[in-house]
């Protein structure tokens, strides 16, 4: 077979035919100008095919309007192209700013033009979507409506001074659903009413409508833990029973007799006020603090949801809305227990708040600084309850005097101790000295101290009051910043809580060594000592980690409290008791016949009681 070979001239054919053709490509090449003419033709052919496939999957306005009205029914009377635009009408007087939007007919924006929060900027309850009022309701031919997703038309006049604006869902000219907004001058309540015409023969009457007002309360304070800690759903039912839900997680309740309900953003509050009681209200409060280490917008969600009766085939319900701050004074206008919504404390602390320290300290506050008021405040109380310490310590001195003999009787009858407990308590009865004559005097101020804990907190007159260096008296103070977070404590160094602690580590120091001077020796007193020295740095410590992020007006009152505590004891000490003419008072005492009360007599039969069993066990194991 004849063996191939590689033909030269064809390879050199083949080499000189690519060649030319490389030459012909490079020659027939694009200029710049005809790419870039080419790019923007795809460029158009691309957006062209990209509108075309959002315009097949975008309904038009003629889709859109023929859409709703197949929804909506005979609801869709007055329906248009326009009217499917979202649009606001605004109510205004000096004090408030309201926006209504015609999707939903319900406020979309709440402005108090008189307050900013903690960074300067105005204080809106709600905004952006926060709240939602939304009336359900079915209709006869079995459509069931949210009107939140309908479009009212809105109609805004006056009557005399007051703005009035109507929000129609039309069925014809004759027949719609109506809100009714009116805004009164000067006022935080805003008027609200709903109610229908000629609409009988829509409305479906085997089932109610359901009103629910949603909520999410905006931060408005510089501490997020402080303003949730007084963030709270608060309603008053049956009359005048004012109740809260959780303070903390997520709670509910179904409630009857509802006379208004309460979304209290600590100083700031949004409130229903029904004309007349609803019958049956289901309530439900959110937490939405989760970490309170981690800036938050919000503090708690609230709902509310109650059901609207028919009057003859017909809604009428009237209401009132507050939007305010949560101001006694502001509230007490309106006659209808608004001010029960503010934490005063339950009982007798609540009493003392509402009646004595609320329009004390706003007398004070009247005519002097914020931070005098509360320094001058304070110099009263405890001017009042001096005698409380007087008391106290004379007990404590009489204990003192009597530290020997109790422990002479104590060491005689060591190995019977329900004797030494009778020996102990006749003495102490002679002498006109007992622990309990010191204790009794100290649980009056327990009422005062706690009713000033509650008041301060809640306080709107310290709001954003300045002194010394605190920018707001109802937050706390900072001297420092931390970078980086303590748990319990917060990111910051606040003085105010310092200054406290440092005053009641002294105070506890000096009142703790008297008890102890004046406690007789016995069976587990090292323990007690040792227990009570721990306290004297416990509580400061307390007191300096749990009060660094709450109000710095607070933390005032501690420290000038204290400071006084001091100075009423060390006069009473040095000036007023001496313990010498104490002395002769209890020998004097003890040498006048004794006549045991009641309670005495009882505990010593009790005690003799108790010992003859203890003798009798003896014998029978003999």
């Amino acid at each position: 077979m004849e063996e191939k070979k590689l033909d030269t001239n064809s390879l050199i054919g083949f080499m000189l035919i690519g060649a030319i053709l490389l030459y012909m490509m490079w020659q027939n090449q694009p200029t710049p100008e005809q790419l870039a003419t080419q790019n923007a033709q795809e460029t158009q052919v691309d957006s062209q095919n990209s509108t075309s496939k959002l315009k097949s999957e975008t309904p038009s306005a003629n889709e859109r309007l023929a859409e709703q009205k197949t929804k909506l029914g005979d609801f869709a009377y007055s329906l248009n192209a326009s009217a499917l635009e979202q649009s606001t009408t605004t109510l205004e007087n000096d004090i408030l700013s309201l926006k209504i939007d015609n999707q939903g007919g319900m406020l979309s924006e709440v402005r108090l033009k008189e307050f900013v929060n903690f960074d300067s900027v105005p204080v809106f309850l709600i905004k952006n979507g926060t709240s939602t009022l939304n009336l359900n309701f079915s209709t006869s031919d079995n459509r069931n409506f949210d009107t939140s997703e309908l479009f009212f038309e809105p109609e805004l006049k006056t009557d005399g001074a007051n703005k009035v604006l109507s929000m129609k869902l039309k069925v014809s000219d004759t027949q719609f659903l109506e809100y009714i907004y009116t805004l009164r001058p000067d006022d935080y309540m805003l008027g609200f009413s709903i109610r229908s015409q000629g609409l009988a023969s829509v409305f479906d009457p085997r089932q109610e409508a359901q009103l629910e007002w949603d909520l999410k309360a905006l931060r408005q304070d510089q501490s997020i833990s402080f303003e949730n800690r007084y963030t709270r759903l608060t309603y008053e039912h049956d009359g005048d029973k004012v109740n809260k839900l959780s303070q903390t997680g997520d709670d509910d309740e179904a409630v009857e007799n509802v006379s208004w309900i309460s979304y209290r953003q600590h100083f700031f509050s949004s409130i229903l006020v029904p004309n007349n009681p609803l019958k049956s209200v289901n309530l439900k409060s959110m937490d939405l603090v989760e970490d309170e280490t981690i800036d938050t917008l919000f503090t708690k969600q609230y709902s509310t949801k109650f059901s609207l009766s028919f009057a003859g085939g017909e809604l009428a319900q009237n209401m009132d809305f507050y939007f305010g701050p949560t101001y006694a004074k502001a509230l007490k206008q309106y006659d209808k227990n608004l001010e029960s919504s503010i934490p005063f404390g339950w009982g007798i602390f609540g009493w003392i708040n509402k009646s004595v320290f609320g329009p004390l300290y706003a007398w004070l506050s009247s005519f002097l600084s914020y931070g005098i008021a509360i320094i001058v405040m304070t110099i009263m109380v405890k001017i009042l309850l001096s005698f409380v310490q007087y008391k106290q310590f004379l007990s404590q001195a009489k204990m003192k005097i009597l530290k020997p003999e109790l422990d002479a009787l104590r060491e005689k009858y060591k190995n019977n101790k329900m004797k030494a407990q009778q020996e102990t308590m006749a003495l102490q009865n002679k002498a006109g000295a007992s622990p309990l004559s010191g204790c009794l005097p100290g649980l009056l101020q327990i009422p005062v101290f706690y009713s000033l804990f509650m008041f301060f907190p809640i306080a709107f007159e310290l709001r954003q009051k300045p002194f010394l260096w605190v920018d707001d008296l109802s937050s706390y103070d900072i001297i420092a910043e931390l970078p980086f977070n303590i748990p319990f404590y917060g990111d910051h160094i606040s003085l105010f809580p310092i200054l406290a602690s440092i005053a009641i580590f002294f105070y506890m120091r000096m009142t703790t060594g008297q008890n102890m001077a004046a406690q007789p020796q016995q069976e587990g007193m090292p323990d007690m000592a040792k227990m009570m020295k721990y306290m004297i740095y416990f509580s400061p410590l307390l007191m300096l980690f749990f009060f660094n992020n709450y109000a710095s007006g607070l933390s005032l009152y501690y420290f000038v409290s204290n400071l006084i505590s001091i100075g009423i004891m060390l006069v009473i000490k040095n000036y007023i008791i001496d313990e010498d003419k104490v002395l002769a008072q209890i020998e004097v005492n003890k040498a006048k016949p004794k006549k045991q009360n009641k309670f005495q007599k009882k505990m010593a039969e009790i005690m003799e009681q108790a010992e003859k069993q203890k003798a009798a066990q003896e014998r029978r194991k003999k």
